[in-house]
């Protein structure tokens, strides 16, 4: 999860960053669940309650370093919601459609505050209320396309597996298996390299997409 930031709106990203996270995780749990694995709710996983969702270094220690140092950018994650896809009812689609739930969820939550916005003169909003809802579309996007890439262990990468024709899911999942190994390391090469290359077309995707959402241009 990483976007660029400003100063004038560092808490409000914050806590619609957190709040949003926190709600993608417990989509994946509760998809889970209806699948038929039980492991998230009985871990107590589909708590609204941050405390069982933080991660200490992704969560907390990371983000406030990036937020104290003025980095620029911010970016965290929340503990990965734990599930056993041998339960699942549905062996082929239970992986996809477990890790799509969290970015969808994401787009749902852009969806209403974005007819929110648009519905700001008939409801007499405020103005800064209209920027909040503004930065809680533009967040849940941010946070839905990211984790659509379809490199592990993001979301996108569970669902490539899942239509990926069976010679190449095993090559994809021998790959996957290799990023998992080096963890961390992995992750932050990722980022690393995505800011170097892609971040420029990503982030004007992002705001195209959110443009279309609400109709006000970022």
């Amino acid at each position: 999860m990483v976007y660029t930031i400003g100063t004038m709106e560092q808490i409000i990203t914050i806590i619609a960053l957190i709040t949003s996270i926190i709600l993608h995780e417990m989509a994946h749990g509760y998809a889970a669940d209806a699948l038929g694995d039980p492991t998230a709710r009985l871990q107590g996983r589909l708590s609204g309650n941050p405390l069982v969702h933080i991660d200490p270094l992704g969560s907390v220690i990371i983000p406030a370093l990036l937020f104290f140092t003025n980095a620029g950018i911010l970016f965290g994650w929340a503990k990965p919601v734990p599930y056993n896809p041998y339960n699942f009812r549905n062996q082929k689609w239970g992986e996809a459609l477990v890790a799509a739930a969290g970015p969808a969820t994401n787009l749902l939550l852009a969806l209403i505050f974005s007819v929110i916005i648009r519905s700001a003169d008939a409801i007499g909003m405020s103005a800064s209320f209209i920027e909040i809802s503004w930065y809680v579309v533009y967040i849940n996007i941010l946070l839905a396309l990211f984790n659509m890439i379809p490199l592990p262990p993001l979301d996108g990468s569970k669902i490539l597996m899942a239509i990926l024709p069976f010679p190449l899911q095993q090559k994809y999942r021998q790959f996957a298996s290799w990023i998992e190994q080096y963890g961390f390391l992995a992750m932050f090469a990722f980022i690393f390299l995505f800011l170097q290359f892609f971040s420029g077309s990503f982030f004007t995707f992002v705001g195209a997409a959110v443009e279309l959402f609400t109709g006000i241009r970022g």
